[in-house]
């Protein structure tokens, strides 16, 4: 199949190695057109803008960061929208609100495209491997039309509703895991005066009930960050994290709700970022709570 990918981030490489890996003929579009090199290399090929990545394609992925990438590259100057996209299959996987998704429908819709929405729950390795969680929200008909090529890329992919209910879905999912990581850093503040080793601290919480299913394949990677080791690229860095809860507390503001939980943890996590750790993986914010965090 024909394929656009716009935005070759982190998870959006990802995608595309998977998508080529399938036999797929790729067009990738990113702002930063260095960070598409290894794609290259590999066969894809490279679109000066999104117009021009989706002009001769069947299918379209959208990964990009937020509201305003997906306002820019959809409506901007030479955007998607720029050029005719009639009966194209476009669908979008980023983590934004829903309603960011419902006005992209709308508009994707007026240019008589088929669009579907599917955020997804996982991190590059899983991306790499075609094991993600698909949350897809769209009509049946589109949806029917996205699943094959969703089933590519997902382990599981779960029809949720109308366009924006996939976006519903990925912010409750992921707000327990997020929040998660700043309970690990102040767990491991009360474990400190046991004097255990890193690996003994991590080995016991990590075989009780509270302990998420992340926990016992992030543990090595804990460890390291507890001894002060270098963790190499992050899987899903700190900023990304404070994005998806910003995105949180906004919708829920927005529902008439309020997310306490999530409010702190995101305090936390802007403390990390402004010590430096913005570009570090989450997994990291559990040795810097305990090593900088006493008021």
């Amino acid at each position: 199949m024909k394929i656009a990918l716009l935005g070759a981030g982190r998870m959006g490489s990802a995608m595309a190695e998977r998508l080529l890996d399938q036999g797929h003929s790729l067009t990738i579009w990113n702002r930063t057109p260095g960070k598409t090199q290894k794609l290259l290399d590999r066969g894809a090929h490279w679109a000066d803008t999104p117009a021009q990545a989706v002009a001769d394609c069947e299918a379209v992925l959208s990964v990009l960061t937020d509201a305003n990438a997906i306002e820019q590259t959809y409506s901007g100057a030479s955007g998607v929208l720029s050029t005719d996209i009639k009966g194209k299959l476009f669908i979008d996987m980023s983590t934004v609100r829903p309603v960011t998704q419902r006005d992209l429908s709308v508009k994707l819709k007026q240019a008589e495209a088929h669009f579907v929405e599917c955020p997804v729950g996982g991190t590059v390795g899983p991306a790499r491997d075609g094991k993600l969680l698909g949350l897809a929200g769209g009509t049946e008909e589109d949806f029917a039309r996205a699943k094959p090529l969703l089933e590519q890329l997902c382990r599981r992919v779960e029809h949720v509703g109308a366009i924006g209910a996939g976006a519903s879905m990925k912010l409750a999912i992921n707000l327990p895991l997020l929040v998660y990581w700043q309970a690990l850093g102040e767990a491991l503040a009360l474990a400190a005066p046991a004097g255990l080793s890193p690996e003994k601290v991590m080995d016991i919480l990590s075989d009780t009930s509270g302990a998420p299913a992340i926990l016992k394949m992030r543990t090595p990677a804990i460890v390291s960050a507890l001894h002060g080791e270098d963790l190499g690229p992050a899987h899903f860095n700190i900023d990304s994290i404070r994005k998806d809860l910003r995105t949180m507390v906004e919708e829920a503001s927005a529902l008439g709700y309020s997310l306490p939980t999530a409010q702190s943890a995101l305090t936390a996590f802007d403390q990390a970022s402004s010590a430096g750790l913005g570009h570090s993986d989450g997994t990291q914010l559990g040795a810097w709570w305990i090593k900088h965090a006493k008021h």
